[in-house]
């Protein structure tokens, strides 16, 4: 039972001296909500989850929503809507830069709250991964007509070896070589990810006002795509309207869900937000509202301008203007995309350091990750590592891994998450909720069955590779983590675990 220690919502709360300057309001955290949720999505897997996942055999690996993929949208507003009501909840009452985890610690036990903070690196490390490869092959697109890239500067080795453009592959026998190995680096991802990690090193408000920029620009874009495409819709685009039915559009909205996390990174920055009682809870919900409206418009066009087959592409919107012969918008389109894929990158980069600092303030990392610098106040040491990883990872890897799993392991917080909100309900009725959610029995329930019907439509690799991943976290907490904890060794009163 000593697993499921809880520690108390007072110890949890973040001292007021000496901690991260609070410069963040809640205008701030809806901007970082869409620089978040605004991304790799709706530039790159937009497209796959309309017309599905087909091998090069041709065997369907995934069926899409078709026009139906603005219901995929709805749904998916929906299911992280009810997460984002329990998220608001308890970030109100827990404003700690530690989300998801803090929030499994007062509810759930240390246990819980350290698989779900090790759970949370595949939301934020391993997903950035993927959006920095999206974003270098935006990018290369961007810069072709002016600059040449040699392919191998381009393409990691596991993505050119798992890729089924012959030409990708066949990088593998052209490129340079060292002691026999071929020398394939990702330049470009590598590059993006280590330039922001030192924005992020040098100051939240400098990252929040980099963030703004970035998000004004995106907007503009999109507004730029639904004006331009609205004019280019032929109805007769929207029939079939769901051809592979409510399977289709349960699949693509597992495709997609990659789109919607970002609104979890913002429960992040806590402790970084002015008045976040009352700044934290308006900043979520208002942030996933605008997204997911923002989702819907864009994919109702984007399956209106083009037979949703023919938007299976790596730039799904970019090649919807060059069929319908817009190609004088296209080159603004892969800028819009380059500008809202570093603004996801800002901000996922921004969440993981916090959870580490979380965790290494209880005692479940090694003391080095909780340090803040002397001068930015951000937590500098697992900023930089996170960056390096992440990097390092861009430089190498194959994208396409690491969507399902940053997709299973967000869904898993989320049900956690509306779960705990019961938890509390139930044991600490009585505590101050300067949010509370409406209805909580059916929004939380509701929302913890949602995540699992969502997760059901990820392919069974996702799931056995997130076993693997919990088990390499259970070898980890055992090892470390149990008998380094503060909770544990005394410096923090215990509550009653959970009958």
């Amino acid at each position: 039972m000593q697993l499921f220690q809880r520690k108390p919502i007072a110890a949890l709360l973040p001292a007021g001296e000496g901690g991260m300057r609070r410069e963040l309001g809640w205008v701030d955290l809806v901007l970082l909500s869409i620089g978040a949720v605004i991304g790799a999505g709706i530039f790159a897997t937009l497209g796959t989850a309309a017309a599905g996942e087909v091998k090069a055999t041709g065997e369907v690996v995934r069926y899409g929503a078709g026009p139906a993929l603005i219901i995929s949208f709805l749904l998916l507003g929906v299911v992280c809507g009810l997460a984002a009501l329990c998220y608001a909840e308890l970030a109100a009452m827990i404003p700690q830069a530690g989300s998801a985890y803090a929030y499994s610690y007062a509810t759930l036990g240390e246990f819980v709250a350290w698989m779900i903070g090790w759970d949370l690196i595949l939301e934020y490390a391993v997903g950035n991964v993927a959006v920095a490869i999206a974003w270098a092959g935006y990018f290369e697109s961007l810069i072709s007509p002016w600059v040449h890239i040699p392919g191998w500067l381009m393409h990691g080795y596991f993505q050119a070896a798992a890729s089924g453009d012959p030409a990708v592959h066949g990088l593998i026998e052209t490129a340079p070589r060292l002691m026999g190995i071929p020398i394939m680096v990702n330049l470009p991802a590598f590059a993006i990810v280590m330039a922001i990690t030192w924005l992020l090193v040098i100051g939240v408000r400098e990252s929040a006002r980099a963030n703004a920029y970035m998000v004004a620009l995106k907007l503009a874009v999109l507004a730029l795509f639904v004006i331009v495409g609205a004019q280019h819709i032929d109805t007769a685009n929207y029939h079939p309207f769901a051809p592979n039915g409510f399977r289709g559009i349960h699949q693509g909205a597992a495709i997609v869900f990659f789109a919607y996390i970002g609104f979890d990174a913002i429960s992040t920055a806590a402790e970084e937000t002015k008045d976040p009682q009352r700044n934290m809870p308006k900043g979520i919900l208002i942030g996933l509202g605008i997204c997911t409206l923002i989702y819907v418009i864009v994919g109702a066009v984007a399956t209106g301008m083009l037979p949703y087959e023919q938007l299976r592409a790596a730039d799904p919107l970019a090649h919807a203007f060059e069929v319908a012969g817009l190609t004088r918008f296209s080159w603004i389109i892969a800028a819009g995309a380059v500008v809202s894929m570093a603004a996801v990158l800002l901000v996922f980069q921004y969440g993981q350091p916090r959870i580490f600092h979380a965790m290494a303030r209880d005692g479940l990392l090694p003391p080095w990750a909780a340090k803040l610098h002397p001068k930015y106040r951000t937590p500098h040491v697992t900023t930089i590592l996170t960056g390096v990883f992440v990097a390092i990872g861009a430089a190498f890897a194959d994208d396409q891994a690491t969507y399902n799993l940053t997709n299973i392991g967000t869904l898993f917080a989320f049900f956690l998450v509306c779960i705990g909100v019961l938890v509390l309900r139930v044991r600490e009725p009585e505590r101050h909720r300067p949010f509370r959610v409406p209805f909580v029995w059916p929004v939380a329930l509701g929302g913890a069955g949602a995540c699992l019907f969502v997760m059901k439509g990820l392919p069974i690799d996702a799931w056995k590779a997130f076993g693997i991943w919990l088990v390499i976290g259970l070898v980890l907490y055992f090892t470390y983590g149990y008998t380094h904890s503060v909770l544990r060794r005394g410096s923090a009163p215990p509550i009653a675990p959970l009958d």
